[in-house]
């Protein structure tokens, strides 16, 4: 059997999958741990030589006649668009609208409040200045991952950015994947660079003098690139760390054993750490689905990757009903929920901890990968309990605003004083009964600041 089938009979019983999904990021930070060392010298190293660092990485690590400069010639970019297919281009323009009509729906609006007293209390919600994306090149740079700079840069783009670089890693040859450069064109990015793994990142954090420092960094990468994120987050702002991708669905007996199968084999190839669970209340669904899944994997070109996540990190279980089936999905927090149920829409309500939900059996995951609209770059490893997608948001910022009346000063300087000098915050207290007073004399009547 090429996935585990397991029984879960009751709540006792679901540490025999929830404790092997909680092995699954072991490996990964123990990688990790490993990797700090070399990621803080790159880093340091593009801090200390700017370009010359940069060159060198690429040249070791991806193109060994690399030279200069980083940027790609913005005519490239026209260059890429001319020279694809009218297929090829529609599909990526077709999905692009797409993702951008979601994300513009996602803009949030700055709001102001007036108080009775006159004062006006609002947010505004503004941009960061610059952005930086991070493109993996796949295997070779001949599997350009176009999915993932339209993800980013889309969101970007509606939010407002002024300034988004894509960062990529480039080919033997020094160049970039053509269906990257026309990718970034079609979402309306003008600037491109050929640099990836951890220097790259390292460059968008601190800068160098082609490659101007950004305010936040998205984008997934490989295990470099992902703790460099790590390391220099707080000098900028990052998306998320993102761990190896995954699936969970929840089945009843109306589901297709085939299509769940199928599904969960989308998951299983991204990776040997990928994760593919299905949680079903109904044995013969189970069983139907782990024969379909032996007799997919036989001619999937990345058969042996996905038989490896099938085996170690992938399970489907049975429940006793698919109230248990939710709870559990909810202790698990999947990046990606499938709900494959007679009633989909009738168990939405319940679910508390997903970073993306997919409803009915027209809904699999892929769908949401590349062309529905939503964002791809999902919270995973459970971390969907508090984060969320890659979205408008992340690229934006929030600012209080506060103008208030003198009314209003006058009657909160007693209570602000006596808070701040609970905190022995004397200058605070006079702060704000200096405005009192000053009202006060202005009024010819007593001040309102006197000490507790």
């Amino acid at each position: 059997m090429v996935c585990r089938l397991l029984s879960l009979p009751s709540e006792s019983s679901w540490p025999l999958l929830l404790l092997r999904l909680a092995e699954r990021a072991d490996p990964r930070c123990d990688a990790q741990q490993r990797a700090e060392a070399d990621v803080r010298r790159m880093i340091a190293d593009v801090r200390e030589r700017g370009d010359a660092a940069l060159l060198d990485f690429t040249r070791r690590f991806d193109a060994p006649e690399m030279e200069g400069p980083l940027r790609v010639p913005e005519a490239a970019l026209d260059e890429a668009v001319a020279a694809m297919s009218r297929d090829a281009l529609e599909t990526i323009r077709n999905a692009a609208a797409n993702l951008r009509e979601f994300h513009e729906a996602q803009k949030e609006r700055s709001w102001f409040l007036t108080r009775a007293d006159g004062s006006i209390l609002g947010q505004r919600v503004t941009p960061v200045e610059r952005a930086g994306l991070y493109v993996p090149g796949g295997t070779g740079g001949n599997t350009p991952l176009v999915s993932s700079l339209l993800m980013t840069a889309i969101p970007a783009l509606v939010a407002g950015v002024e300034e988004v670089a894509v960062v990529s890693p480039p080919r033997r040859d020094g160049t970039l994947n053509p269906a990257i450069l026309a990718a970034a064109r079609i979402a309306g990015v003008r600037e491109v660079y050929r640099v990836g793994g951890a220097w790259a990142i390292a460059a968008l954090a601190y800068g160098t003098p082609s490659l101007p420092a950004v305010d936040v960094i998205a984008g997934p990468g490989n295990l470099w690139v992902t703790t460099a994120k790590r390391l220099v987050q707080g000098t900028v702002g990052i998306d998320m760390i993102a761990g190896p991708s995954e699936v969970l669905i929840l089945a009843d007996a109306s589901a297709d054993p085939e299509w769940i199968a199928a599904d969960m084999l989308s998951q299983a190839e991204h990776d040997t750490l990928a994760s593919a669970v299905c949680l079903t209340d109904d044995e013969g669904v189970a069983r139907a689905v782990t024969a379909a899944l032996e007799r997919r994997l036989q001619d999937l070109p990345r058969a042996e990757i996905a038989a490896r996540a099938l085996a170690d990190w992938s399970a489907v279980a049975v429940l006793p009903d698919m109230e248990a089936a939710i709870a559990l999905a909810n202790r698990i927090a999947p990046e990606h929920l499938e709900i494959l149920t007679a009633t989909p829409w009738e168990l939405l309500p319940r679910i508390r901890h997903a970073g993306a939900v997919f409803l009915g059996p027209y809904s699999p995951e892929p769908l949401g990968d590349y062309f529905a609209g939503p964002n791809h770059v999902l919270p995973t490893l459970g971390t969907a309990r508090f984060s969320s997608a890659l979205s408008v948001q992340t690229f934006c910022k929030r600012t209080s605003v506060i103008a208030a009346s003198a009314a209003f000063a006058a009657s909160a300087a007693e209570p602000v004083a006596r808070l701040a000098r609970m905190e022995c915050l004397e200058a605070h207290a006079r702060s704000i009964e200096a405005r009192a007073q000053t009202r006060a004399k202005d009024a010819g009547s007593p001040g309102c600041g006197s000490r507790p």
